[in-house]
């Protein structure tokens, strides 16, 4: 590898807004990692999302293009192939690049198995919101006390796949709506993960992502997109990670402005006829979404540590961002779409690696600046 060829590793979460991991730092819960890696490199406090949509954030990052550009405007769409994207430059010039987690590139009604090589990357492994697939499968060979608990976190059962799946064509989601009897937390908004942390979907993407790591030629570059599906609701911390999170330290949601609107905006007429934080326990939402970033920085914890012990990491220049924000009950509201609130659209977006300037930036930046960010990384 020339000393021009950096290893590029994209980590991305979903659901994140910038607004709870900088809320995370100021003593909710303690993110190491996350910490270290924006002392080491430049946190953008002015990065947003083009569009708070997980398919069409995630095809900008990939293409540079917006929604208008690359025609993924929502979920339900997918991602042309033929649209170029920075893994596929990468490939071509010699980078090993592989997928970890979910991509999100394709409709995920049409399965649970995705092919994501047409866009650039050599090596896949993939578990998307469904969870149902390959990380389910290796739950039932690795850990099969666990599988029927894996399979009640599945959420995700209106997929044709499932009714016909595997060699066998088995009815999977009859097993999957059985299991979630036997395990009704599974069915919660906020739950603990009923198996422990070594079995999660996101300890799973960690690990085979690290294994690309040891299997790369040390003499080869490589690309890594790592993405995590937490913190995406529903909020489902692994056993043991409830108690990092300080709860008196939570701020209180901000208030539904929109219920005095004379105007009656649609979310009050279509969605919500009270505010979130009314229907439901919002200290408890946002202690479990906490206790998912804890986890997550271990994650990633895990992902820096294999970089540094196959002597990569002084050669690699990370990049931390996520699809788009979480309302997390802020202004009575829930998850994600096109409520432009702070914390749907403003994104954490952190780089670092050789040559760059620790500190913060507060020009702003969007998705569309990752892909020739990476092309002048390489």
């Amino acid at each position: 590898m020339s000393a021009q060829q950096q290893n590029i590793v994209l980590v991305m979460v979903d659901q994140l807004g910038a607004r709870w991991l900088e809320a995370a730092h100021r003593g909710i819960v303690d993110l190491p990692n996350l910490r270290q890696l924006a002392a080491s490199g430049v946190t953008f406090t002015n990065a947003y999302t083009n569009n708070p949509v997980c398919s069409p954030a995630r095809a900008t990052v990939a293409t540079g293009l917006r929604s208008q550009g690359h025609g993924v405007t929502e979920c339900g769409y997918d991602l042309d192939s033929t649209i170029p994207t920075f893994t596929q430059a990468l490939q071509t010039a010699g980078w090993r690049t592989g997928a970890f987690g979910k991509l999100h590139f394709r409709t995920q009604i049409q399965g649970v198995f995705p092919d994501y090589r047409p866009y650039g990357f050599d090596v896949t492994h993939i578990t998307e919101d469904c969870r149902a697939g390959e990380w389910t499968d290796w739950v039932q060979q690795t850990y099969p006390e666990h599988y029927r608990a894996a399979l009640a976190t599945v959420w995700m059962t209106m997929i044709p796949e499932l009714e016909a799946y595997g060699p066998d064509r088995r009815n999977l989601r009859q097993e999957i709506l059985q299991a979630q009897e036997d395990y009704p937390e599974a069915r919660q908004d906020a739950y603990v993960l009923p198996f422990p942390a070594e079995v999660s979907q996101s300890q799973w993407i960690t690990d085979r992502a690290c294994d690309f790591i040891a299997a790369t030629p040390p003499d080869r570059p490589l690309f890594a997109q790592v993405s995590y599906v937490q913190p995406h609701n529903p909020f489902s911390p692994p056993p043991g990670y409830l108690c990092h999170v300080d709860p008196a330290k939570i701020p209180d949601p901000a208030r539904a402005e929109w219920i005095d609107d004379p105007r009656l905006p649609y979310f009050r007429q279509e969605l919500y006829h009270t505010p979130s934080y009314d229907q439901r326990d919002w200290r408890l939402d946002r202690h479990h979404y906490f206790a998912d970033l804890a986890h997550l920085d271990h994650e990633i914890g895990r992902l820096i540590d294999a970089l540094r012990r196959h002597h990569r990491w002084d050669r690699t220049t990370l990049l931390f961002t996520s699809d788009h924000g979480e309302l997390l009950h802020d202004h009575g509201l829930l998850g994600k779409w096109e409520r432009h609130y702070d914390s749907c659209v403003r994104v954490p977006l952190i780089v670092a690696g050789p040559g760059i300037t620790p500190g913060e930036r507060n020009e702003l930046v969007d998705h569309t600046n990752i892909s020739p960010t990476v092309h002048e990384i390489a």
